[in-house]
């Protein structure tokens, strides 16, 4: 000290600078210590969601660079011989540092947070409300908040001056900052609603978006289509115009088939007695033609005694239609079908007849979502289908080619030359 003290003093004044520096990372480097190995055997012992967030690496890491800030700070002013501006100017300058080191370890607390809750989401397997846009939000707070403060520490004025003036600037921060607005309002409503989740399928044909959305942020939802793409959907517009959500279907348990066979009118016709005992043999439909039957018997008795021998025209009489069996056949085809969801609405009906023949629907829901699983189920059902038609003398009806046409008119010349 005693050759500290017989030196000039801007000798002095750097000495002094040169220890506070030292001092100042010396500290950094015991709390990096302490932080290391003291709370290395706590966060191993302790489970709890909170730990994990508050003592997480990237929280801890930055929560050591606060401390050099602030011992220049506390001994900034104990510097002999330093002038007062110099003094004001290094802590002025050590507060905003101090200032930017904890408004980064907030947003490692941000991060450790949305972490926490991606890794419980991911834990449950289900498909959770993602908190990405919140966090993205209170980011962005905390940015314009700290650079208020920050300005305001180097120019040493107090921060409510900074916010006053912004008061007059209003109008110039809604036109910046517009689409965070809107998107931020969309978030909410679609929180509050329910009506978005990370994982859900959703259709937007008017923006080409269809496929599971992967990403809910502030001002975009990510949306994965089938074909492996990526569309990007601004948050704001999930609201101002409609889209389609599967998760419905998804969570019912149940995906509807809804599909037309359409048969060809010039096949249909009334069984005869020969037909009817071939298709008894199918398991079935034998309780359905022999409750059939007996209701048919006795309408047609009751049609003897009250026209007499005009019940015996077949127009007086009732009949078996091939295409009523076939649409019976159908139900009763569904409703042993191990993969139909039997709780759901299950219909087959005849729709109005069309230049494209007769439409078989067919509405009914799979006992499984999985979209190959639903693929296979449905293709097999209508191949089945397809196959049976000649049993009930049916035609699945299909527009003449110019192959079909060629053929009928060769076949034609063919007999008139005959």
């Amino acid at each position: 000290m005693s050759f500290l003290t017989e030196q000039p003093e801007a000798i002095q004044a750097i000495a002094g600078l040169a220890l506070m520096v030292l001092l100042a990372y010396g500290a950094r480097l015991v709390v990096h210590w302490i932080l290391l190995h003291g709370f290395s055997r706590w966060i191993e012992a302790m489970q709890a969601r909170w730990t994990r967030v508050v003592l997480h690496r990237n929280v801890l890491n930055r929560l050591e660079k606060i401390t050099p800030s602030l011992v220049v700070q506390m001994s900034v002013a104990a510097i002999p011989y330093l002038p007062t501006a110099a003094v004001s100017i290094i802590r002025n300058v050590a507060v905003a540092v101090t200032v930017l080191q904890i408004v980064r370890v907030l947003m490692a607390l941000l991060d450790a947070l949305h972490e926490e809750h991606e890794r419980s989401a991911g834990s449950l397997a289900v498909s959770t409300r993602s908190i990405k846009s919140h966090i993205q939000l209170a980011k962005l707070g905390l940015m314009l908040l700290g650079g208020i403060v920050i300005i305001a520490a180097l120019i040493d004025r107090s921060p409510l001056i900074l916010l006053s003036g912004l008061g007059a600037m209003s109008a110039v921060l809604m036109l910046v900052f517009k689409d965070t607005l809107l998107s931020f309002t969309a978030g909410l409503q679609l929180a509050s609603n329910d009506m978005l989740r990370v994982g859900d399928w959703i259709e937007m044909p008017q923006l080409g978006a269809d496929g599971d959305v992967i990403d809910i942020a502030l001002h975009t939802v990510k949306v994965q289509n089938w074909d492996k793409t990526i569309t990007t959907i601004p948050t704001w517009r999930l609201m101002s115009e409609s889209f389609r959500n599967w998760r419905g279907m998804s969570e019912s348990g149940g995906r509807r088939i809804k599909r037309v066979v359409r048969l060809d009118a010039g096949s249909v016709c009334f069984l005869k007695p020969e037909d009817v005992e071939r298709l008894q043999h199918i398991a079935l439909l034998r309780p359905y033609l022999e409750q059939k039957l007996q209701e048919l018997d006795g309408a047609n008795s009751a049609a003897s005694r009250a026209l007499g021998d005009l019940a015996k025209a077949p127009a007086n009489q009732r009949r078996l239609t091939n295409l009523g069996t076939f649409r019976a056949y159908i139900n009763a085809y569904l409703r042993h079908h191990p993969k139909i969801h039997q709780g759901m609405t299950l219909m087959v009906r005849a729709m109005e007849p069309s230049s494209e023949g007769i439409p078989m629907e067919l509405y009914c829901f799979t006992a499984s979502t999985a979209w190959i699983e639903y693929e296979g189920i449905q293709s097999d059902i209508f191949d089945h289908l397809l196959a049976m038609l000649p049993e009930f003398g049916l035609r699945l009806y299909q527009k003449p080619t110019g192959q079909d046409l060629t053929s009928g008119l060769r076949l034609r010349q063919g007999l008139n030359q005959d």
